[in-house]
């Protein structure tokens, strides 16, 4: 296979060299070096005036420089995770943001963009070079380049002190996730656990030289349990372990709360926010998101709460109902409305995720994935043995086109000890132009799904080969970019509240007969999936569809309300807050010691903060998006490819808006989201 010089082995991360004793000692060199390169770069704007080549993509190179080091540091600490890569990690966050705080206030960087952008080499930069200097500029006033010097030191301070404070979170949640576990002896108190999750419970328990079956609160082995176990008293042991992780509730309370991290994270930010001019941390995030304000997501949200809360009530109140008469529980709890549901849709739609496991062998779903990503955009997906890899579940493959790889990734799929919980994409190296040549973009895809057990492959629920085309879907966006900038090269420089388009979109293709041919085919008899299950699952997709929709409103209202209302607010504060919102929009019960929030990371320790909300307000460009292929045909591969080069290839150069109005020819409309989700109008 021909190979693109700059995606050789070598020039991917050594992990199998990577040592948490040499992490700090190579992250201070890299930003020590840095610094004397970026001064320079600044006298020389100073004495002659910059262009991009003598200023910019010198520039470029230095950061991506320390990126291309620190990313698989940074994927490691979440995917290896050990005492000692923690300990380096976290020595490192401290002298990295004042290295971006420094680097975001440098008075003689930011005057080399501004003489670039007053020059008379302005008009003959590309659009995407004056999109990146406009983005710089844009930046370097969000990092508090015009403040005076006590504010920029305060500055500085604040984002050093997030930086520790939202990873301490992160470890929080972790930590107490691996604290907890409960040992079974008698396979009768697992009644109605599929065979496929004793399975992982019982490799659990072999793990660790045990008889019996381990539960933990990892989600392979939560879900199971809260979904599928007839006994009640099991279900809410469970439930109560998980759902007061890091808090001051349930079994291990005040272990590892997250309580105080919560205050000083929210009271950081609005001071920040402050500083730099705006009235609210939500203001601030809004700077750089599609959306214009708060209050137009808040209108977005209650608009959609409006027409989703009656059709919500109305489902609960069916499932109330049936978990009455049909299985003899009065009230429901929590912890039952999960198992209840399963049961009501198998009752309803004669269809469980359990049932769907043997069509979805993880091989062939991934391979199917490819072939979807093959017939949609005209590439090709390769495996490649020979790149170095830092587990033995991982696989590393190519993206080529007409012989040529234009991208790779890393594919790691299954849930272990050390390993963040979730999904996610995140970028090993950016797509640019370098001195050397076309620097090709990599990816990580990460997933926590139930491993192989007993030398079978991994059957996948539904669920989980739905979450796989998204993170993909995410990977398409910044491994097909065409971008040759890294600030606007994939999903950098893309609006937040957009970024989802192209992961949500990639979803549908699980629904439909013509992508599941590709995908789903029996572990053992090789058969497709059947017509009958076929019309079972697209009958049961808008199953609860209305409760499903108001839980995401439920969080994002209360993202947006926690960093747009309140000035420091206080644990009891945040939880008098989501008790409100749950008030107007939940309908399943609460009980008083769930502390949700307490492990919610989208908002505390990733990159969501003000702005959990872009789930919903990208589906609907993903909904608008995927209506063209329904119109078209859905492996169409003239609107396959007008997708590709008007949204994908695209990256930040221009407006998420005018992207996606050059691809669908008008503005984004709400009707196809609540068509393709089953709500109906208000």
């Amino acid at each position: 296979m021909s190979r693109n010089p700059l995606l050789e082995p070598h020039e991917l991360p050594p992990f199998a060299d990577i040592r948490a004793e040499h992490v700090v000692p190579a992250v201070e060199t890299l930003l020590n070096e840095s610094r004397e390169a970026i001064d320079h770069l600044a006298q020389q704007a100073a004495a002659t005036p910059p262009t991009w080549h003598s200023f910019a993509a010198p520039l470029e190179t230095v950061n991506d420089r320390l990126s291309q080091a620190w990313s698989p540091i940074s994927h490691l600490n979440g995917t290896m995770n050990s005492p000692e890569f923690r300990e380096a990690y976290q020595a490192c966050l401290e002298p990295l943001s004042a290295f971006s705080t420094w680097m975001g206030q440098h008075e003689g960087l930011f005057k080399g963009w501004q003489s670039l952008k007053q020059s008379d080499a302005w008009s003959q930069l590309t659009m995407a070079q004056q999109r990146t200097v406009e983005n710089t500029l844009r930046d370097f006033r969000l990092a508090g380049v015009d403040l005076p010097a006590d504010q920029k030191a305060r500055y500085g301070e604040i984002q050093a002190r997030l930086s520790t404070l939202t990873n301490q979170f992160s470890n929080n949640v972790l930590d107490a996730t691996q604290a907890w576990h409960k040992d079974i002896h008698h396979l009768e108190e697992l009644a109605g656990v599929p065979e496929s999750a004793l399975g992982t419970l019982k490799a659990a328990a072999d793990a660790k030289g045990l008889d019996g079956y381990r539960i933990t609160l990892d989600f392979p082995s939560f879900f199971p349990i809260i979904s599928y176990a007839d006994n009640r008293e099991l279900r809410r042991e469970v439930y109560t372990a998980f759902i007061t992780r890091a808090s001051d509730q349930g079994p291990d309370a005040g272990s590892f709360d997250n309580a105080p991290l919560m205050e000083d994270i929210l009271a950081l930010r609005q001071e920040l926010a402050r500083l730099l001019g705006f009235n609210t941390y939500a203001d601030y995030s809004m700077a750089t998101k599609m959306a214009d304000s708060p209050e137009q997501v808040l209108d977005f949200l209650n608009d959609l709460a409006r027409r989703a809360v009656p059709q919500a009530k109305e489902e609960f109140a069916e499932l109330n109902d049936f978990a009455r008469d049909e299985l003899g529980i009065e009230s429901l709890a929590p912890w039952d409305v999960t198992y209840a549901s399963e049961k009501l849709r198998e009752a309803r739609h004669a269809i469980s995720q359990e049932q769907l496991r043997p069509y979805f062998p993880a091989p062939r779903v991934v391979d199917g994935l490819f072939q979807v990503v093959e017939r949609l955009f005209g590439v090709r997906v390769e495996a490649d043995p020979d790149v170095p890899r830092y587990h033995d579940d991982i696989q590393f493959f190519r993206i080529t086109e007409q012989g040529k790889p234009i991208a790779g990734f890393y594919l790691d799929l299954y849930a272990r000890e050390s390993k963040r919980g979730g999904a996610w994409m995140a970028d090993c190296r950016v797509r640019r132009q370098t001195e050397n040549g076309l620097q090709l973009p990599v990816a990580f895809l990460t997933c926590n799904f139930t491993a192989p057990v007993g030398g079978k492959p991994a059957l996948l629920t539904h669920d989980e080969v739905t979450t796989l085309f998204h993170e993909f879907g995410h990977g398409l966006h910044h491994m097909l970019t065409k971008q040759d900038i890294a600030d606007i090269s994939g999903i950098n420089g893309v609006a937040w509240d957009a970024v989802e388009l192209p992961s949500q979109f990639m979803e549908n293709y699980c629904w439909e007969r013509e992508g599941l041919d590709l995908l789903a085919q029996h572990v053992e008899t090789g058969e497709s999936l059947p017509a009958e299950l076929l019309e079972r699952l697209q009958a049961a997709k808008n199953f609860q569809s209305a409760m499903g929709m108001v839980r995401q409103i439920e969080f994002s209202l209360f993202d947006l309300r926690l960093h747009h209302e309140h000035e420091a607010p206080s644990a009891s504060d945040v939880q008098a807050l989501l008790n409100e919102v749950r008030s107007h929009t939940s309908v399943v019960p609460i009980v008083g010691f769930n502390r949700f929030q307490n492990s919610f990371g989208h908002i505390f320790s990733g990159g969501y903060a003000a702005g959990y909300y872009s789930y919903k307000w990208a589906e609907v460009l993903s909904a608008d998006a995927w209506s063209a292929f329904e119109e078209a045909g859905i492996f169409d591969p003239t609107t396959g490819l007008r997708f590709r080069q008007e949204i994908l290839e695209q990256g930040g150069v221009r407006e998420a808006a005018e992207l996606f109005r050059a691809f669908r020819g008008r503005e984004p409309s709400v009707e196809p989201l609540l068509r393709h989700s089953g709500i109906r109008a208000a």
